[in-house]
């Protein structure tokens, strides 16, 4: 029987007195990943004590070459670059960020171009507010980069990658960007171009290194490195570190993959809920983009379990639920409270108590570090004051009031269908969720922040529901759907699809970079905070670059493959 038939069967039987009509359902292909996935975890492969012994040598190899301050600025930084580009810099965070100190306090940057830029990039990614005006000795008198740099291709490249973090009104970079584009973009249809360099600069390119995500970067360097003969001859240490780092995060992550499943599997919601997505993988891998290190294992398993309760809760409101259902459904959950449970149909009976349920576990855990202002956030407390976005509660309101446009046949404003978007895009609650369980650095005034509207964390909405609306319109028009963006911009403007997109391209833009000022900006709150939005907003840019690659799942297969599933070869 196909997943439509039992959706009309189980309305049908459910719902017969109901004089509403439910939304048309959405047709979603099954989990990729269900049955393949349980059985390859089964069988992880355990590092033994000879590996773990020249694991941790390798790691103070590494360790000492980055505390060496014996070399000079142009070759720390580049081993810095090869550091974060092969996914180990979390092993090494207070030996680069003291490098990257010493090297900002020097002020030396009379480099070629690709060192300047790589200074520029590395320091603006810590957080360090240099001034794009070091790039003015590459440009002519009339403000434009200089014609015989097209020949510099690693120049080119790197100055590529810096100029993506831009804030507003860097008009240097906003050439550099323009001008490194167009040229690389030539330069790769030139045979005499060695392979790997034309593969590099495809790459970033396709994905240029601020907007994407750490560990997809690394896996693809650490391939990219292995064919290098000079990189593998002088940073042989660098590169066998990363290949066993990778491999140990792997199987790490796998484990953890497996205790998650089985509680989905107990859940049982693709059997019961046969309108939802089952996308539980696709949603773990959204959580390691946010954060991947180890000593965040207890914030990830909470917070993907979260982000599948949310998936299924959106595709309840989109899919499932008439108008009346989702009122009391949304009035249940503002008053979070099991005993209201029986008022509710039986399919949301279940997704409301699992997400109580979820709760509760976390309570439990957070009170063991007398954290519960956490919770009080990622709820709701009258006690404690909030702004309008960032909690469970009014993200159901948001969904409720799109329901009510689909219902009336509303197209709003675009300005008034993103107050309401960015809240059911779930970016802010999924954020301040981030923060539970990263221990002592999400502190009571790090949760009051997020909750105040920081610019940084609306951008992220912004970024990520334009992002998402550009490439699910039309799947999503196909079936009784909320106007989205697109559509309510070319209603309003009276313009066409590809103007539309392109206008949103802009702003996006334009919001990266209200982002990155955001970013190196001084705050009180320390940069592993501030690195789960960045990660947030850098996921979604690799999610939506093809497609919806949450709901067309197939789009992230690769991706999927390669971080949780195929070791790297040693």
């Amino acid at each position: 029987m196909s997943s439509q038939v039992l959706v009309t069967n189980l309305i049908s039987l459910q719902d017969a007195s109901s004089k509403n009509n439910r939304p048309s359902s959405a047709s979603y292909h099954p989990s990729l990943w269900r049955d393949h996935f349980i059985k390859h975890s089964l069988d992880f492969t355990e590092i033994d004590a000879t590996a773990q012994q020249e694991y941790e040598d390798l790691k103070h190899e590494v360790r000492t070459m980055l505390d060496d301050s014996t070399c000079d600025h142009s070759t720390k930084l580049r081993s810095i670059n090869a550091v974060q580009l092969l996914g180990i810099d979390y092993h090494f965070e207070r030996e680069i960020e003291d490098a990257l100190q010493r090297i900002y306090h020097d002020g030396d940057t009379c480099y070629d171009l690709s060192t300047v830029a790589l200074w520029f990039r590395l320091l603006r990614q810590q957080g360090i507010n240099v001034s794009s005006e070091v790039f003015k000795k590459f440009m002519d008198m009339d403000g434009k980069f200089k014609v015989d740099l097209v020949n510099d291709v690693p120049g080119l490249l790197s100055l590529y990658e810096a100029a993506h973090l831009g804030l507003q009104g860097e008009e240097i970079l906003d050439e550099a960007l323009v001008f490194t584009t167009s040229n690389l973009q030539s330069i790769v249809t030139q045979i005499e171009i060695s392979p790997l360099l034309v593969e590099q600069v495809t790459h970033a390119l396709n994905q240029p290194l601020w907007k994407g995500l750490p560990r997809i970067e690394a896996r693809h360097y650490i391939s990219l490195y292995s064919r290098d003969d000079h990189f593998a001859s002088s940073c042989g240490t660098l590169l066998k570190f990363a290949k066993l780092d990778f491999n140990m995060l792997q199987s790490f992550h796998q484990k953890e993959l497996c205790n998650i499943m089985e509680w989905w599997k107990k859940l049982d919601f693709t059997t019961k809920l046969p309108y939802a997505r089952d996308r539980l993988m696709e949603c773990y891998f959204w959580v390691i983009a946010i954060y991947f290190e180890p000593k965040y294992s207890f914030a990830r398993i909470f917070l993907t379990k979260l982000v599948a309760i949310l998936s299924v809760l959106d595709d309840t409101y989109d899919n499932y639920g008439t108008y009346e259902d989702l009122k009391l459904f949304t009035k249940c959950i503002e008053r979070w409270d099991i005993n209201v449970i029986d008022q509710l149909p039986e399919c949301m009976k279940l997704v409301y108590e699992a997400l109580l349920n979820l709760y509760s576990e976390i309570d439990e855990e957070v009170a063991k570090e007398q954290k519960l202002y956490a919770i009080r956030y990622a709820k709701e407390s009258a006690s404690i004051p909030i702004s309008r976005y960032y909690h469970m509660k009014k993200n159901v309101r948001a969904y409720l009031l799109e329901a009510k446009w689909r219902e009336e046949g509303y197209v709003p404003s675009v300005e008034e269908y993103m107050t309401t978007a960015v809240i059911s895009s779930c970016v802010p609650n999924i954020m301040v969720n981030s923060f539970i369980g990263m221990g002592k650095v999400a502190s009571e005034e790090a949760f009051a922040w997020i909750f105040n509207d920081p610019k940084m964390l609306v951008s992220c909405a912004i970024i990520g529901r334009l992002l998402d609306d550009i490439v699910s319109h039309e799947f999503e028009q196909h079936r009784d759907h909320v106007a989205s963006a697109v559509e309510c911009y070319m209603k309003q403007h009276g313009v066409s699809r590809e103007e539309t997109v392109e206008s949103f391209r802009k702003e996006i833009a334009k919001t990266w970079k209200v982002f990155n000022e955001e970013w190196v900006k001084p705050t009180v709150f320390p940069m592993p905070l501030l690195a789960r939005i960045l990660n947030f907003a850098r996921s979604m840019e690799v999610i939506y670059k093809n497609g919806d690659g949450f709901t067309m799942s197939y789009l992230l297969k690769d991706h999927v493959t390669s971080l949780l599933v195929d070791p790297v070869f040693i």
